[in-house]
């Protein structure tokens, strides 16, 4: 399993974005191997630990190992986006594989560094929060940019460490296995997936909510939109438990046929 995913530990310094974001199809490579798929961590650290370890201890008492996928929005709305990013950049500390893919938050403020780099002003969507977890205040940098852009961009250049721009902005957007797409926030109905566009993968609720992917045979694993509990949809399922909120994370385990729900408390 790890020769297919020996590029996550291996950061690729660049200050150069690309938009279009990486899409992997891994086939048939895991059949056998459980997945485990956790929904929006949104800045929660001690939910994303406490779950990985439930992840970790299931597959101790299965006696086999597997991939934990997860489903993006690690940075905003929660106290420690900084240090959730920090932790998945880190090597696992229960020997777990991961995976993680893009959400739109995620994606939002690679993209208002990248803007902040290239001279324009662009602080929004909840980003206080994550700015905050970085030590930098946004109301002070927003006053601060209209006067002097160049000291903005050296304080969020000492603030927020290239390894985690880098990770955000190389995070791909989807990962099919067999026949089930992850994915953030789901697909376009009746739309193949190479023609797909990636703001609706990262942003889209209806009508995928209401409709399912309405490709034949794709069962889609999502996150994005947040529910008390765990959603089961037309050929999708969502995993999203909003846990800035209700302080509970999931994720869901795929064991060929068979499927439970692991959980942070």
């Amino acid at each position: 399993m790890r020769r297919f995913l020996r590029w996550i530990s291996k950061p690729i310094l660049s200050q150069s974005y690309s938009v279009a974001r990486r899409r992997i199809d891994l086939g048939n490579q895991l059949q056998g191997a459980p997945i485990y798929a956790i929904g929006d961590v949104h800045g929660c650290l001690p939910e994303l630990k406490s779950l990985e370890a439930a992840i970790a201890k299931d597959m101790h008492l299965s006696g086999r190992k597997g991939l934990v996928v997860l489903l993006g929005d690690y940075v905003n709305r929660g106290p420690a986006s900084c240090q959730v990013i920090d932790y998945l950049i880190a090597p696992s500390e229960f020997g777990l594989t991961r995976l993680p893919l893009c959400g739109n938050h995620d994606d939002a403020f690679s993209r208002i560094i990248d803007a902040q780099f290239r001279g324009k002003t662009s602080f929004a969507m909840g980003a206080d929060k994550t700015l905050l977890s970085y030590g930098l205040d946004m109301a002070y940098l927003q006053d601060l940019n209209k006067k002097d852009p160049d000291r903005t961009k050296d304080l969020l250049s000492d603030a927020i460490p290239l390894s985690h721009r880098d990770f955000l902005a190389r995070l791909p957007i989807s990962v099919k296995i067999g026949d089930i797409l992850f994915v953030h926030a789901g697909i376009k109905p009746g739309v193949a997936l190479e023609e797909q566009r990636d703001v609706d993968m990262l942003q889209i609720r209806e009508p995928f909510l209401s409709r399912g992917p309405e490709l034949e045979s794709l069962l889609v694993i999502h996150g994005h939109t947040p529910n008390q509990i765990p959603i089961i949809g037309p050929n999708r399922i969502g995993v999203d438990t909003g846990a800035f909120f209700t302080g509970k994370l999931t994720a869901i385990k795929i064991d060929g046929m068979n499927s439970a729900y692991l959980s942070s408390r």
